[in-house]
């Protein structure tokens, strides 16, 4: 079978060949649909994030996939069933985050990620997974399940934000999204299914015309360019923050977070930064933190649980915000585009197979 990999000592993703998998008892043989690209997939073929198999040469990519069941073994599964599997594995012998069932929570060192760090990803014709860590997802979303995953992540962060304020009566109504990208997209979108959040901004630095613009306002929120309002500027130019949730790696945003947000508000860090050393002022920032109630959470990865709300989630997502978001879907005879990225780029995935329901 064939699969997108990134080898040793290159620095974009190849096709190579390589054997079919065999489930093994407990397991799943998936026949892949599709795979989505991301902001990771990029990092790990850089050599910047992840790391190989223990042994070899080259990692297959990608861990946001949706697939088909093949053959589903001795599991609970049916041959046909639509799922999409998590990203996390124990490595080798299970710890006690995956015995919880919460490897989400496990810290460096006490996981494996597949396509990411330490275990071959869902970039291949073919992949298995442990019944355990698979989820079934509608057939009606079967052509966009690869979006469960991200959007996995958006809902265990917004899980966190809530438990931070859970000792005492929260009723957010505002939500700031920071970074416009597919993820603070998905973040968006699904803040617009929530009623309690009636005020969306989303900030990020594009000129008009841009079609993530467009997905902005059509949700109903208010794009803020940060280059002419900086997130320190917000709560005096538009308003201070319920909740802001951060997917822009982008490190000063952090700090500037706690500025932005409301009393007894709260922000949820999803992006990564690298290095960077910038002056704070601390004492005032230590300030608003005990008198004004605020908090911020860091949140990455996620499990069962929230796959299962993402997949409820994505369903019930409008028709033409999957269609606006989704701006390129390639074959294996093209799929260097789906690692293009340029302005015109919002999310891309690799289709590996066709989906065609089983009658």
């Amino acid at each position: 079978m064939q699969a997108i990999a990134v080898e040793r000592g290159r620095n974009r993703p190849v096709v190579v060949d390589t054997e079919r998998p065999i489930p093994a008892s407990g397991e799943v043989l998936v026949r892949t649909l599709r795979v989505g690209v991301d902001g990771t997939d990029h990092e790990v073929i850089s050599g910047g994030h992840g790391g190989f198999p223990a042994g070899s040469d080259a990692l297959v990519l990608g861990h946001e996939a949706v697939g088909v069941v093949e053959d589903p073994g001795d599991t609970r599964f049916s041959r046909g069933d639509v799922v999409v599997p998590t990203v996390r594995r124990a490595p080798g012998e299970s710890n006690e985050y995956f015995a919880r069932g919460e490897p989400d929570m496990a810290p460096s060192g006490a996981y494996h990620e597949r396509g990411i760090e330490g275990a071959h990803g869902f970039m291949a014709d073919y992949f298995t997974s442990p019944e355990e860590s698979l989820v079934t997802v509608s057939r009606s979303i079967a052509e966009i399940g690869f979006l469960v995953e991200p959007l996995s992540v958006v809902e265990k962060a917004l899980e966190l934000a809530a438990a931070s304020r859970s000792s005492f009566t929260w009723e957010p109504s505002s939500a700031l999204v920071l970074g416009n990208g597919s993820l603070g997209l998905l973040a968006l979108a699904l803040l617009r299914q929530r009623a309690e959040y009636d005020r969306l901004y989303c900030l990020g630095r594009r000129d008009r015309p841009d079609p993530t613009i467009d997905v902005i306002e059509r949700l109903g929120a208010t794009y803020v360019d940060s280059r002419e309002t900086p997130l320190g500027d917000v709560a005096d130019a538009y308003e201070p923050m319920d909740l802001i949730f951060e997917a822009t790696g982008y490190p000063k945003h952090a700090f500037e977070t706690i500025e932005a947000l409301a009393p007894n508000g709260v922000g949820a860090l999803l992006g990564v930064p690298g290095a960077q050393s910038f002056e704070i002022d601390g004492g005032a920032l230590h300030r608003e933190f005990v008198l004004q109630n605020k908090a911020l959470v860091g949140s990455v990865n996620s499990n069962v649980r929230h796959f299962e709300a993402a997949a409820t989630a994505l369903e019930a997502f409008p028709e033409w915000f999957c269609d606006a978001i989704v701006t390129g879907v390639y074959g294996l005879d093209e799929f260097e585009a789906a690692f293009d990225d340029d302005d015109t780029t919002i999310k891309t995935a690799v289709q590996f197979s066709a989906y065609e329901e089983r009658r």
